[in-house]
């Protein structure tokens, strides 16, 4: 028997570690290194449909089209999300049967979010980059829910958005008692009648800004949609006699453009919803909105909740004094009425 000396243990495997791995698919080796995409495009998300997403290429130009793309492999944990701008590859021309690859998601100005409800801190992001919130209501059919407004105002507030108040069918009741909630706010409030809409007032609001329209189901959303932008031909609702509920009709965000002679602006249709979750708001940032009443919350004690039982609260004392005045006493009213959503 003979015994292998240490050379002779080299040389035996010298062949096998010098050999090239196999590799009878002919694929190339694996790599963590993405392309950097050099040569993409950028576009504007308009609207989300099953893993397909309708992009505007070349925005504002001559060129400007719209592009199909699905999403690239290492998105797949990304959302994406009407109003988004992102960055394409592959095929963006646009023709019948093409898709286009979205590789990069442009960092986000603003993000609108919603939770399943109140305890679920899994945020759903429904729109993005948006920087207005037109919340539509019914002064009447289906009846007025200031609650309901209250939460949007909040993710309004939490997301560094302008809400614009619009009621709609003031011919079937005085919408004053409604608005009368929302006398401490400085709010944009418009008003109409059944589908006879202030459209000129509507496209100076939305000009030059990027819109989102939310609303409870029936109040109008869609029609109003539909006379700002009458290729829209968003479905409309009927309000049910017997609940006084509307009927979901929008199923999808969709952006349309809402063009008028200071320039050109976007409104966002999405889809009317009966609830509306704030498990993923942080109340400090509707503090932040009242900018007059968050300089005096300075004075606060740490951790102060600034309602109504809230001890040596800074605002509250002042507000008592009557330093702020009949406008400074809504203000406060309406402060701790989001609060209070959120508690």
């Amino acid at each position: 028997m003979r015994w292998l000396s240490d050379d002779d243990e080299d040389d035996k495997y010298a062949d096998y570690e010098a050999r090239a791995r196999p590799n009878p698919k002919g694929n190339r080796a694996r790599t963590k290194v993405r392309p950097e995409h050099l040569d993409a495009v950028t576009g504007r998300v308009l609207t989300v449909d099953r893993g397909r997403y309708s992009v505007l290429v070349d925005a504002g130009t001559p060129s400007e089209h719209e592009a199909t793309a699905s999403r690239a492999s290492e998105l797949r944990k990304q959302a994406i999300v009407t109003g988004d701008r992102v960055d394409l590859v592959g095929d963006t021309s646009g023709d019948e049967g093409t898709l286009a690859r979205i590789v990069r998601i442009q960092p986000r100005t603003t993000v609108l979010r919603r939770s399943a409800d109140d305890t679920d801190e899994v945020e759903r992001i429904i729109v993005a980059n948006a920087d207005q919130m037109l919340i539509v209501v019914a002064a009447a059919d289906p009846e007025p829910r200031p609650r309901l407004v209250d939460r949007y105002l909040v993710a309004a507030f939490d997301a560094g958005i302008a809400p614009i108040l619009c009621v709609t069918k003031t011919d079937l009741a005085d919408p004053g008692a409604f608005l009368a909630n929302f006398a401490g706010l400085d709010l944009t409030v418009v008003t109409s009648e059944h589908e006879d809409f202030p459209l000129e007032r509507l496209r100076e609001l939305l000009t030059g800004h990027s819109t989102v329209a939310v609303g409870h189901s029936g109040v109008g959303k869609s029609t109003l949609v539909n006379a700002l932008v009458p290729d829209a031909n968003r479905a409309i609702g009927r309000v049910n006699t017997v609940t006084g509920r509307g009927r979901h009709t929008s199923s999808s965000s969709v952006s349309y453009r809402v063009g008028g002679e200071l320039g050109d602006g976007w409104i966002i249709d999405t889809p009317g919803v009966r609830s509306f979750g704030l498990g993923h708001v942080n109340p400090d940032n509707i503090l932040k909105s009242f900018t007059d009443l968050a300089e005096i919350a300075r004075d606060c004690p740490r951790g102060c909740t600034h309602l109504p039982d809230a001890p040596d609260c800074a605002i509250n004392e002042q507000v008592a004094a009557g330093a702020l005045g009949e406008v400074g006493r809504l203000r406060l009213e309406s402060l701790q009425r989001l609060l209070a959503t959120l508690a």
